[in-house]
């Protein structure tokens, strides 16, 4: 089976300026990306990225502008020499979302549902892969999935 390594994207690639979804809003953390490509060094793992997006579900941006500026996310990494498999996103949330965004789901961290839906999808064992995050919820979700789990946090 295939190891994953699991990367929260606000706070943890980029500084979380609340709900960045614009190149001019991305600042990398160099850090945190010198960290991951230290632990990419080390083993052979897919990466992905893990994120809670509750500004879609509260209106801030759509769908579709997240996953335009996640595709240059995931561009902008692959230069910086980290290739994404993936981005798994949950646009939800419980109290704030409108519409069809407000609901209690099992893919918004801290629950496990984004990382058991990528450990099926790509035959990853979850007990040999690794989540990198900033938050505690981040790490309750990789723990509740059976990874290792490192905190990171923004300050430069």
């Amino acid at each position: 089976m295939k190891k994953a390594l699991f990367l929260d994207r606000d706070g943890v690639i980029n500084v979380d300026h609340g709900y960045v979804h614009r190149k001019e809003d991305f600042e990398p953390i160099p850090k945190n990306l010198k960290f991951i490509k230290r632990i990419l060094g080390e083993d052979d793992y897919l990466v992905f990225i893990v994120t809670n997006q509750a500004g879609i579900g509260r209106g801030y941006y759509t769908e579709e502008e997240f996953l335009k500026f996640q595709k240059w996310v995931e561009k902008w990494l692959a230069d910086e020499g980290i290739k994404v498999e993936k981005t798994y996103y949950c646009p939800h949330h419980p109290e704030a979302g409108l519409g069809d965004y407000k609901k209690v789901c099992e893919c918004r961290k801290p629950k496990s549902g984004m990382l058991l839906k990528v450990a099926e999808e790509y035959e990853i064992d979850l007990s040999q892969s690794v989540l990198i995050g900033d938050k505690e919820s981040d790490l309750e979700a990789g723990r509740g999935a059976g990874c290792r789990v490192f905190k990171c946090d923004e300050v430069i």
